[in-house]
């Protein structure tokens, strides 16, 4: 764990917490939340909200999606708050969700790539990638690439990608990228979250070496008790994850104060990884932690850069020329 003054700041290392009092105020700012119906992304477009921002949630469910608007619209009557369904299963939908930003032409302040799927069984998206890589891997690329005209309008802009402590399981099956040979949903969940590392980190590079304003930063809740671990899991899987989410598991909205810090706390230059500081990264206070080494390999994400662009059919270096 690093012990610089941002840690200081996140609470982590100097034993004052960071709590959702010292949220800055977001103001103007304009955020998307990815997965924004329920658990994390729900709490964490709820407080953005709160702090004054202009959110625009997405979900696959619409109903499910209207029904977290209207809690928030419920608590908050004066919400700039809208829902707008998008399935990341499906990378046509990612590029016509952000054709209709990039039409609409507001600057983007906040992008929180938040939305997931965990350890289901095998399956495949759309495009015939295997679900838990194409859903929380690359379609949060190519959102992002899409989106990065947006964001490189606003002042401060942030791309904040949600990973999991999982990602130290994970390595990337270049052999067998869609499970075909062999498929384990706990490898394929770690693999995906390894991916977010390798990308959001690979991302902060070619933002600086680009001179983009804007920043890449990573976060993770620890184990916050949503129903990311229940809802696509079955059997004894899902019996042991409720036992785990009812007695082990801090609160959404606490495992949401990591995103929320990442996304809004003054002081991050980009490349940062935003965690809960107690035991094992489980549960506590946001503070800056270290992902796995080989999640830090330039070289490795440099190849699986390459990857992601041939699997989205999008390249930075085009992106990039489209602000100019």
């Amino acid at each position: 764990m690093r012990t610089d003054g941002v840690a200081t700041a996140a609470g982590g290392t100097s034993g004052n917490a960071w709590t959702l009092s010292q949220m800055p105020d977001q103001t103007g700012r304009l955020a998307v939340v990815t997965g924004a119906n329920s658990g994390l992304g729900f709490q964490t477009a709820r407080e953005l909200v709160r702090r004054g921002a202009k959110v625009i949630m997405t979900a696959r469910d619409e109903g499910r999606g209207q029904m977290a608007l209207a809690r928030i619209r419920a608590e908050l009557p004066d919400a700039a708050v809208e829902l707008r369904r998008l399935d990341l299963a499906d990378l046509d939908e990612v590029a016509a969700f952000s054709d209709a930003l990039l039409a609409e032409g507001r600057p983007l302040d906040l992008l929180i790539n938040n939305a997931g799927v965990m350890m289901p069984p095998r399956g495949v998206t759309r495009q015939g990638h295997e679900t838990q890589f194409g859903v929380n891997h690359l379609a949060h690329f190519a959102l992002t690439l899409r989106l990065l005209p947006l964001l490189s309008e606003a002042a401060g802009s942030r791309v904040v990608t949600v990973s999991s402590d999982l990602h130290r399981r994970g390595r990337i099956h270049f052999e067998d990228l869609k499970g075909e040979k062999s498929y384990s949903r706990m490898g394929f969940y770690a693999q995906s979250k390894f991916a977010n590392v390798l990308f959001a980190l690979e991302l902060d590079r070619r933002l600086k070496a680009g001179g983009l304003p804007v920043i890449s930063v990573l976060a993770h809740p620890g184990y916050a008790d949503t129903n990311l671990q229940t809802s696509a899991t079955s059997g004894v899987l899902r019996l042991f994850m409720r036992i785990g989410n009812r007695f082990m598991a801090q609160t959404a909205e606490q495992g949401a104060l990591n995103q929320l810090y990442a996304a809004t706390a003054e002081g991050l230059k980009g490349g940062e990884f935003i965690g809960p500081d107690g035991f094992r990264e489980m549960r506590g206070s946001p503070t800056l932690v270290q992902p796995l080494a080989a999640a830090t390999d330039p070289t490795l994400a440099a190849k699986f850069w390459r990857l992601s662009e041939d699997l989205t059919l999008l390249k930075f270096p085009t992106i990039a020329e489209r602000m100019q």
